[in-house]
């Protein structure tokens, strides 16, 4: 079985009786009894294995309260909504061959996911010719444009536009790039180039590492011999882990700042305290935030997960596009894909003040902060508002 049906939302007895008298009036009205009872059904492909479950862990925290919240409010246009969990395994092969079930076999309204650009890229043309919403909501590099894509991620100006001038300010001018060897760490340090130089800073180094490697001295030799007074490191999962340790370990926080691009709380329970301690970052959200909307989110993600539960920007984002498209299918009072996708673009706010999808481009506009790692949480230290992408599909 390649999917799996979930229900959310507490069924009481009283939300029982209550669509049982919402059916038997149809029937009275003469309308069709079934009218109402079809679910509303969100596929949400995600990453629950290979290498990158903890990425779709935090996707479904976010969808699954949301979806939640809005079935005990009466669902969407009468209806309930139903999520449909499918698992991509990391995998841009198997993705492709997931969402064309999601489609044509489980016939979904929208389709939540992927993580990783190779995966959101190799779906595009079945969610084109499927004529089915997909949500992306992962920060990456740039480009998407179709009718059919609506993304709530933040582009390297988000992070480039406020970090790189913050640390040009704080830390100091000499700055050396690490990353891993793929499209996202590329366009971004391509960006980034580009801003240390406007703003009189130099890059001193700049370097890829593939998935995997468990040894990077040499690398950090590297950059103590550069003089870089900041890395900014674009090394996702257990690499950046890996990474941070050993720079610890070998004294390097003590002579370079790093600067952690996609750092969250995810991170910090597989680092020390002396190992996170210092790390930069530029988020959308951060679960320390001191704003009602973002002190209210936590708090229902705590009633419905527990106290310990991690809230990250990722579960924010896709909170975020998902409210975005069930607030759509309202506008246009309609299940029909090209009306709702017409209907998209507004403002909502969610966890951190006011977001903007843009009608030309399906993307947002993001509130970001600047945070620091501190006493192993993460801390704000400039809150820069609202940042404006150039359009993607210029």
């Amino acid at each position: 079985m390649k999917t799996t049906r979930i229900t959310t939302g507490t069924m009481t007895r009283r939300s029982v009786l209550r669509g049982g008298a919402a059916i038997a009036g149809s029937m009275m009205l003469g309308a069709p009894a079934l009218a109402n009872t079809k679910p509303v059904k969100l596929g949400v492909l995600m990453p629950f294995s290979g290498g990158l479950e903890l990425f779709g862990e935090q996707a479904m925290q976010g969808i699954e309260m949301l979806v939640d919240e809005t079935n005990s409010s009466g669902g969407v246009l009468g209806r309930q909504i139903e999520i449909i969990k499918a698992d991509n395994r990391t995998d841009p092969k198997t993705s492709v061959e997931r969402v064309q079930e999601l489609i044509r076999r489980d016939q979904v309204d929208a389709v939540i996911g992927p993580v990783t650009s190779s995966a959101r890229d190799a779906m595009k043309s079945s969610i084109e010719r499927g004529r089915k919403p997909l949500l992306y909501a992962i920060d990456y590099e740039g480009g998407v444009c179709s009718d059919y894509i609506a993304c709530y991620s933040p582009l390297p100006a988000h992070y480039v536009d406020p970090l790189i001038p913050y640390l040009m300010e704080t830390v100091g001018k000499k700055v050396y790039l690490f990353g891993a060897d793929y499209v996202w760490p590329q366009k971004m340090n391509e960006a980034i180039s580009k801003s240390v130089a406007a703003t009189g800073g130099t890059v001193v180094g700049e370097e890829y590492t593939p998935f995997g490697v468990k040894d990077f001295s040499t690398t950090i030799r590297k950059i103590e011999e550069s003089g870089a007074e900041a890395v900014v490191l674009s090394l996702p999962g257990a690499d950046g882990v890996t990474f941070i340790k050993q720079f610890t370990a070998a004294g390097m926080k003590n002579k370079t700042r790093l600067a952690f691009l996609g750092f969250n709380e995810n991170y910090l329970p597989g680092l020390s305290a002396p190992e996170s301690e210092g790390i930069i970052g530029c988020s959308a959200f951060i679960q320390t935030l001191d704003r009602p909307e973002s002190k209210d989110f936590v708090a229902r993600q705590k009633a419905r997960y527990g106290d310990d539960v991690v809230v990250s920007n990722y579960v924010d984002s896709h909170y975020g596009i998902t409210k975005f498209f069930l607030e759509a299918m309202k506008r246009a009072d309609t299940d029909e894909t090209d009306k709702i996708m017409q209907a998209l673009p507004g403002n909502l706010t969610i966890a951190n003040g006011e977001v903007t999808m843009r009608a030309d481009d399906k993307h947002v506009d993001l509130n970001m902060l600047i945070f620091e790692a501190r006493d192993q949480k993460l801390q704000m230290q400039k809150y820069v508002g609202k940042i404006i992408a150039p359009n993607q599909c210029a």
